[in-house]
């Protein structure tokens, strides 16, 4: 049975690379391609597959494990429906409630066909008493999936972002499924980890390769969103639950921190939350002129410590209410010196400067320093003309 498990890994392998080196073509004869403008900085038309290809790389070789799929029908059509919505926002810019009526829709069949809800936040009470969620238990289920959806989107500001941290997050629920026994969780899990592996190859930057070749997309966002809020509730609740729901916080740290504090800081500054703006974590580091390669490392570095603690206090049996209110300490930690960054500099020894960035980006330079800012569920995007060039240098790398 597990020889059955490593070829259909070598298969999701296979399929990934070769589906995104075939629609990477296609994108350019459809126009499914990023262009560069006032606030992506990437360099030429850039082709959004890499959603579209690990959802049927993934789905394909998911038919080939040697477990039951039955009981995820709901997960499958949930996922195909946001990588639809997905594409033809990318091509066409859908309205936002379009968007939020898909990741609802999606997430009332997660909850409806596949009994995937929320019934505990956990012994997070005062006095470490249990959280019942009661009637609340539907609503609050489609507000977190929607919630972690719209969190991975909007870390899908830098080459390689969203993929390492959507990679770390799934290895460490494998650990989670692997040490409660979950074999079925761990075989898919896995598969999910050699997709997502497979599109960093060719989203990443890599020595001799200075940009992305290709993009997730919207549709990758949210496809990869949508299956991490489902193992977070589905590992989370029950009897036999195998991780704490505290535990799911601290895997998906580093996008739900910047994600709230961001929105909370648009809110205070009288703005809509959903407004587009280069204040991110990593636009901070970019800011403070480390380099998308140094960037991406930092995001990389902070994401394996959060997951750590997470496994360190489900394992060590850190009560769980330690747990929660120390993410809100981090939280109100990040958040306040967010609001600081200019004065935190001091002690990172880094010269923080909006109008440094706007001459470098008025210059030019700025291209040769950032990655692509996909912001909040496509709303950002203002299609510019595309790069002829280097488009086709792009093509050039693909063939």
């Amino acid at each position: 049975m597990h020889s059955e498990v490593i070829l259909s890994y070598l298969l999701a392998f296979g399929v990934a690379v070769l589906l995104l080196r075939v629609l990477a073509r296609v994108a350019f004869r459809i126009d499914l391609v990023d262009q560069p403008n006032e606030r992506k900085d990437h360099h030429g038309a850039v082709p959004l597959i890499g959603g579209l290809a690990m959802f049927m790389a993934f789905s394909f070789a998911a038919l080939t494990l040697p477990i039951p799929l039955a009981h995820l029908r709901s997960l499958f059509a949930g996922a195909a429906l946001l990588v639809v919505i997905g594409v033809l926002d990318d091509m066409h810019e859908l309205s936002s409630a379009a968007r939020f009526a898909a990741q609802i829709i999606a997430a009332l069949l997660m909850i409806h066909q596949g009994g995937v809800v929320l019934q505990d936040f956990g012994a997070i009470g005062w006095a470490g008493n249990w959280f019942e969620l009661g009637d609340w238990s539907v609503p609050l289920t489609v507000f977190a999936t929607v919630g972690v959806i719209n969190a991975l989107n909007m870390s899908d500001g830098m080459d390689g972002m969203a993929g390492s941290i959507t990679l770390l997050v799934v290895l460490s629920l494998g650990v989670v499924a692997l040490v409660a026994g979950d074999l079925n969780s761990v075989w898919l899990l896995l598969l999910l980890a050699t997709v997502i592996f497979s599109f960093l190859l060719f989203n990443m930057r890599i020595p001799g390769r200075k940009r992305a070749l290709v993009f997730m997309g919207d549709a990758g966002s949210m496809f990869l969103g949508f299956i991490l809020a489902w193992f977070f509730v589905i590992l989370s609740q029950g009897e036999g639950r195998a991780m704490t729901p505290v535990t799911a916080l601290w895997f998906f740290a580093v996008p739900l921190i910047d994600t709230v504090s961001q929105m909370l800081r648009r809110i205070f500054k009288g703005r809509s939350p959903f407004a587009p703006d280069r204040e991110h974590f990593h636009h901070i580091l970019l800011l403070a002129r480390y380099s998308p390669e140094q960037s991406l490392g930092i995001v990389v570095i902070v994401s394996i410590v959060m997951s750590l603690i997470g496994l360190a206090g489900l394992y060590l049996g850190v009560p769980e209410v330690i747990m929660f209110y120390g993410f809100l300490l981090l939280f109100a930690i990040y958040f306040l010196g967010m609001i600081w960054a200019w004065k935190v500099r001091r002690f990172i020894h880094r010269s923080i400067s909006r109008r440094r960035d706007l001459l470098d980006r008025r210059s030019g330079k700025d291209r040769r320093q950032t990655g692509d800012q996909n912001g909040w569920a496509g709303s950002e995007r203002r299609a510019e003309t595309e790069d002829q060039r280097s488009g086709q240098s792009n093509r050039r790398k693909l063939k």
